[in-house]
């Protein structure tokens, strides 16, 4: 085949015209995927709450259509005989499993991650050492809009200056296959709850039973409470995974220290904004504690069994 008088090696006109027609039917593929975009958004606008998580699952089925309608034209466009798409099919599959390892099983952790058992967009999630809230999902990479991490777990590897579950601002991408290689923690999938503690020490001469009465109350005040959750939810939690009842309820825990009594309150908080619940408690308990006349207990050193002392005065010497 000559083009402007130059022959172009490899290419005569059979191939140019599977050439063409390839490059006409990715035209035709990205005019649908716009056509197909534009399609689910007007579907999905009154969609409501959802409305996200239904054009994801919708885009990422466009996605896949788009895909295989293009793998399956260009096959029927370059190999129309079957003994050489069966020899190039072994010949892909074999580079592949060679060159393309992670790739490939990064693909397979998109098809298990489409199941829906794992996670979906907008879960919260700790996947490959990385918390927070998927924003995205490819067929190689899961986007993360990473959040910062809680003072239990700053020694974590990376660490993070945000000392809470809340944005640190950075987009973090994570490899599909990590799915295989380590556990995926899921804060949303099937309880958008998760239990929360707060710590106080309290001196041992203090009104601990105040204390505890004062933590209590404002964990009941913010608190999820049972009645407040799906009856469905609720039966789920308890026949499913055995959650009692008695877990849904505040309570407060004692713990002999040798300087302080601490006093632990456990609640049922929702799966976002517990930094500003735990802000609104801990302003509330603190002004309780002091209209109580209880203070917060410090570390303190007692210094016993000191030796004496003797101060001897020498005599001066004659000169």
């Amino acid at each position: 085949m000559q083009l402007f008088g130059i022959r172009l090696v490899g290419i005569n006109e059979v191939t140019g015209h599977k050439l063409l027609l390839t490059l006409i039917l990715i035209a035709v593929l990205a005019l649908l995927g716009v056509a197909l975009g534009a399609l689910i958004r007007a579907l999905t606008t009154h969609a409501g709450a959802r409305r996200e998580r239904v054009r994801f699952w919708a885009r990422q089925g466009r996605s896949l259509l788009i895909a295989v309608v293009g793998l399956v034209g260009v096959l029927s466009i370059w190999f129309d005989n079957p003994g050489t798409l069966t020899t190039a099919v072994g010949l892909v599959t074999a580079g592949l499993a060679f060159a393309l390892q992670k790739v490939v099983t990064s693909l397979a952790g998109y098809f298990v991650i489409l199941r829906g058992k794992n996670f979906t967009v907008g879960d919260r999630i700790t996947m490959g050492g990385v918390r927070g809230d998927v924003v995205a999902l490819g067929f190689i990479q899961t986007t993360i809009m990473e959040m910062g991490q809680p003072p239990a777990v700053q020694g974590a590897d990376p660490a993070m200056w945000v000392r809470s579950r809340q944005f640190t601002g950075r987009i973090v991408t994570v490899a599909n296959s990590k799915i295989f290689d380590e556990p995926i923690y899921n804060y949303t999938r099937e309880f958008p709850f998760i239990w929360e503690e707060m710590t106080l020490p309290i001196a041992y001469r203090d009104d601990r039973a105040r204390a505890e009465a004062i933590l209590l109350e404002a964990a009941r005040k913010h608190a999820v409470r049972a009645e407040d959750m799906p009856s469905e939810l609720r039966e789920r939690l308890q026949h499913q995974y055995h959650v009692s009842p008695a877990d849904f309820e505040p309570r407060v825990y004692w713990r002999l220290t040798d300087n302080w009594l601490e006093l632990t309150v456990r609640l049922l908080a929702r799966d976002h904004g517990v930094r500003g619940l735990k802000d609104t408690m801990s302003r509330e308990v603190l002004a309780a504690l002091d209209a109580a006349g209880i203070g917060l207990a410090s570390a303190t050193f007692e210094v016993v069994g000191l030796p004496p002392l003797r101060i001897q005065r020498q005599p001066p010497q004659q000169g």
